[in-house]
C-alpha cells in the first residue's frame, strides 16, 4: 500500500520522502529542484543560505547556523545530492515516488545513499532551535552535486575555492554506510583509487599465423602479474580476517583492442580500478606497475586516468578533542562503533586532503547494505533514530572548547 500522505507519520519522514521524489539521479540530475527544495528548508529554519556554482549548472549550496563564538572554527556537515541510475524493471517501487510499505520500509534511490542523511541533518538542527540551543561553534551543512561521478565537478573543486575556507572548518562529517550489526560503521580514512590504462604494442598480422611478440601476449602477462597481486590482496583478507579497506584491491574492469576476427591487432589495452589502503607505500606501489609492465616485454606502457594521492588519516584517539566528543555520544547512549576504512570513495577524501579531519558516518544499524542496489530502502524507525543520533552528534561537537590552535 502507497503511504503518501499518510495520516500520523512522523513529519522528519514526510520530509525524507519528499526528498527523494527530487531526480537527482545521474547523469541528468535535476539539481535545480534540489537546491529549491534546500533554500526553502533553510527559509523554514531561519538559516543562512548561499549558494556557490563551481561550474555553471553545479552548485553547492551551504545552510548555516551560526555559533556564539565565531572566533572558533566551524563543525561541516556534508552530504551530496545525486543519486547513481537505477533499473526501473528490477525494483518492487518506483524509485522515485519515496514509497513506504505497511512494515515502515521507505523505498527510494538515494534512501541510503545519502539523502537521509541530509534530512537527519536538518531535522536534528530543527529539533535543536526549537529546543532553544544556542552553541559556540557555526554549523555549516553542505549539500553537493556529484559525488556519485567522482566530485569533479563539486566538492574536489569546492574546497579550492575561497567560499570554502571562509567556513572555517574545523571538523567535518560525511557519508559512511549501513550496517547489519548492532555496531554503527564510521570511517576514519579511506583508500585511494586507482584507475589506469595499460597499452601493450606488438606485431600485428594475419590471424592464421603464430606470430611472435604479439599485442595480446605481452598484455597477457600484466593481466596475470595484476591478478596474481590480487589474489594475494584476497587472501590477505579473508586469512587475517580484515576489513575490505585494509587491503588494497583490484579488478579488470574494461579490455580493449581489435579491427577483426582474422587480424592480429598492433595495439590492445586493459582496464584496471586499484582501491589502496592507506598504509601502502605509493611511489613503491606506482614502481611495482611499472615492473610489470617491463618484465611483459617492450611497448607496454601505462598511463592513469584517475591517481588520488592525498590520503589522510582522521585521529580516532581519546586524547584528540574531536574523536572525544563524537566517540562521547555513543558511550553516553550506550550504542556500539566499528572503525574501518572506507573501501570506496567519498567527498570525504577531498575534506580531509583541505587539512579538515572528517569522518564519515550514517546512523543506519541493523539495516542491509544497499546502497546502488535494487530496491534500495530504509526503515522509518532507524532514520528517526538517526535523527536522535544526530542531534547528540552536534550538541557535543557544536560545544567542543577552544583549541590550542584557537586560543
Amino acid at each position: 500500500m502507497a503511504s503518501k500522505g499518510r495520516e500520523g507519520e512522523h513529519p522528519s519522514v514526510t520530509l525524507f520522502r519528499q526528498y527523494l521524489r527530487i531526480r537527482t539521479v545521474q547523469p541528468e540530475p535535476d539539481y535545480g529542484a534540489a537546491v529549491a527544495f534546500l533554500e526553502e528548508r533553510a527559509r523554514q529554519l531561519g538559516l543562512g543560505c548561499q549558494k556557490v556554482e563551481v561550474v555553471p549548472g553545479h552548485v553547492v549550496t551551504v545552510l548555516t547556523w551560526p555559533g556564539t563564538n565565531p572566533t572558533l572554527s566551524s563543525i561541516l556537515l556534508n552530504s551530496h545530492t545525486d543519486v547513481v541510475p537505477v533499473f526501473k524493471e528490477h525494483w518492487s517501487h518506483d524509485p522515485f515516488e519515496g514509497f513506504k510499505d505497511a512494515d515502515g520500509y521507505i523505498y527510494g534511490r538515494g534512501a541510503q545513499d545519502m539523502k537521509c542523511v541530509s534530512i537527519q541533518y536538518l531535522e536534528a538542527v530543527r529539533r535543536l532551535k526549537v529546543e532553544g540551543h544556542h552553541f559556540p561553534r557555526t554549523i555549516h551543512m553542505t549539500f553537493v552535486p556529484d559525488e556519485e561521478v567522482g566530485g569533479h565537478q563539486g566538492m574536489e573543486l569546492f574546497v579550492k575555492r575561497p567560499e570554502f575556507q571562509a567556513l572555517r572548518a574545523g571538523f567535518a562529517l560525511d557519508e559512511g554506510l549501513a550496517s547489519p550489526t548492532d555496531a554503527f560503521t564510521v570511517f576514519y580514512s579511506e583508500r585511494s583509487p586507482w584507475w589506469l590504462r595499460v597499452t601493450s604494442t606488438g606485431k600485428p598480422g594475419h590471424g592464421s599465423r603464430f606470430i611472435e611478440d604479439t599485442a595480446a601476449e605481452k598484455l597477457h602477462k600484466v593481466i596475470n602479474s595484476i591478478l596474481a597481486f590480487r589474489e594475494k590482496e584476497k587472501q590477505r583478507l579473508q586469512s587475517n580476517q580484515l576489513k575490505p579497506g585494509a587491503v588494497t584491491s583490484v579488478n579488470l574492469t574494461m579490455l580493449e583492442g581489435g579491427v577483426a576476427y582474422n587480424v592480429v591487432p598492433a595495439t590492445m589495452s586493459a582496464c584496471f580500478d586499484f582501491r589502496i589502503a592507506p598504509d601502502v607505500d605509493l611511489k613503491a606501489f606506482e614502481e611495482q606497475l611499472q615492473s610489470w609492465c617491463q618484465a611483459a616485454g617492450e611497448g607496454v606502457t601505462f598511463e592513469f586516468v584517475q591517481k588520488w594521492t592525498e590520503t589522510q588519516v582522521t585521529s580516532t584517539d581519546d586524547s584528540d578533542p574531536w574523536w572525544a566528543a563524537f566517540s562521547g555520544v555513543f558511550k553516553d547512549m550506550k550504542l556500539a562503533l566499528e572503525l574501518e576504512i572506507c573501501p570506496a570513495s567519498t567527498d570525504g577524501r577531498y575534506i580531509r586532503a583541505a587539512g579538515v579531519p572528517a569522518l564519515g558516518f550514517s546512523p543506519m544499524n541493523h539495516t542491509p547494505v544497499l546502497l546502488h542496489d535494487h530496491d534500495e530502502r530504509l526503515h522509518e524507525a532507524v532514520f528517526l533514530r538517526g535523527v536522535d543520533i544526530y542531534t547528540q552528534l552536534l550538541s557535543a561537537l557544536a560545544s567542543v572548547p577552544a583549541l590550542p590552535s584557537e586560543s
